[in-house]
């Protein structure tokens, strides 16, 4: 079962929004460059994050971890503030 977690994808991000109780929205920025022009192009998506003892705040660094989902749109839980704000 450990392999099976190892295996689950990680992100890192920024917390956005504190979004209800156990819960945040983390901003994963990621930078790519694309393939015909060659521009580097800069993205980001919006997760919801389960944080189960509330101990991220806004501007926080986070790592994140995808589990089985907890609601229709939460499907990450944190694993550890790399950096506070």
């Amino acid at each position: 079962m450990t392999e099976e977690r190892n295996r689950r994808r990680k992100l890192t991000g920024e917390v956005a929004k504190l979004s209800g109780n156990q819960t945040v929205s983390v901003e994963v920025a990621s930078v790519g460059v694309h393939g015909k022009y060659g521009k580097v192009v800069r993205s980001s998506k919006k997760y919801l994050v389960h944080d189960e003892a509330s101990v991220s705040k806004v501007g926080d660094v986070v790592e994140i971890s995808e589990i089985r989902p907890i609601s229709k749109r939460k499907t990450w839980r944190l694993v550890s503030v790399v950096k506070k704000a």
